[in-house]
């Protein structure tokens, strides 16, 4: 089954990280956020995964956040903790807190030893937040996902 969804899932990514491409040619760079994120085992349909991550913007002081990352979708095996960090766009300037709320999108992920994952998502302040991938989950396990991911992020005060 691996050598059938290694490939899927690479494709997938690719895409992914294509489509990213044009959302964030309407925004400007305004930052990176990088995460912290828990391990989970996938449930077939769906997983959830903690986050601690800190949001520099490129105008401020850094930020603080915690949030969830669920994915609906073929999500099979295990990982242990990684760190996924994101390009923030926005079409104007970011008042302190902005990255709070949901982002929405599709998501690719396959892990075999020390994996890579791509995570596209929309959403924040008045759905204004656009998250590019920097770099990939480095995470560790045994893991094939494919689905529609959510992040769910807080400010922490």
């Amino acid at each position: 089954m691996l050598r059938v969804a290694l490939p899927v899932a690479a494709l997938a990514v690719t895409s992914l990280l294509g489509s990213s491409d044009a959302q964030a040619q309407t925004r400007s760079r305004v930052g990176v956020l990088t995460c912290n994120v828990s391990g989970s085992v996938g449930l077939i349909l769906t997983s959830q995964k903690t986050t601690a991550c800190v949001f520099n913007p490129r105008r401020g002081r850094n930020e603080h956040y915690v949030g969830v990352i669920r994915r609906f979708g073929l999500d099979i095996g295990a990982t242990n903790r990684g760190i996924l960090t994101w390009a923030v766009f926005s079409g104007g300037s970011v008042m302190p807190g902005a990255l709070a709320g949901s982002y929405a999108g599709a998501s690719a992920e396959a892990t075999i030893g020390a994996g890579l994952g791509a995570n596209v998502l929309v959403g924040g302040s008045n759905r204004s937040i656009a998250l590019q991938p920097l770099s990939v989950s480095g995470q560790t396990g045994l893991n094939f996902a494919l689905g529609v991911g959510d992040f769910e992020l807080r400010a922490i005060r």
